[in-house]
């Protein structure tokens, strides 16, 4: 529970944030209009480009958190439940290919 608390309100950090940038944009482009520097079509598509760009961006940094977590749920899951990680396996395999070496050996050295 706390971990999803935690993630509520980061998305509402990312939000808020969001939406701070884009009043400040709205303010930025509305001195450049008033000063004539920008026309105001120019000032909104500039402005509605700007915020889509920080809206998709915000979009995949919560999508990797969420999978980042998503992945920690996962590896603690399958810890609990006493699955044996890659490593483990490998290392494991490791050891048994040096044990039937040693077998064949002495099972070679009774045969002679």
């Amino acid at each position: 529970m706390d971990n999803n608390n935690w993630l509520q309100q980061l998305m509402i950090l990312g939000l808020g944030t969001t939406s701070l940038v884009a009043d400040k944009l709205k303010q930025v482009s509305d001195e450049l209009v008033k000063d004539g520097k920008l026309h105001p079509e120019q000032a909104k598509e500039v402005i509605d480009d700007l915020v889509k760009q920080l809206q998709l961006e915000q979009q995949q940094q919560q999508q990797g958190s969420w999978d980042e977590q998503m992945q920690r749920q996962v590896r603690n899951i399958m810890q609990d439940l006493g699955v044996a990680r890659q490593s483990e396996v490998d290392e494991l395999r490791g050891r048994i290919d040096r044990l039937e070496r040693q077998v064949r050996d002495l099972e070679n050295k009774i045969w002679r």
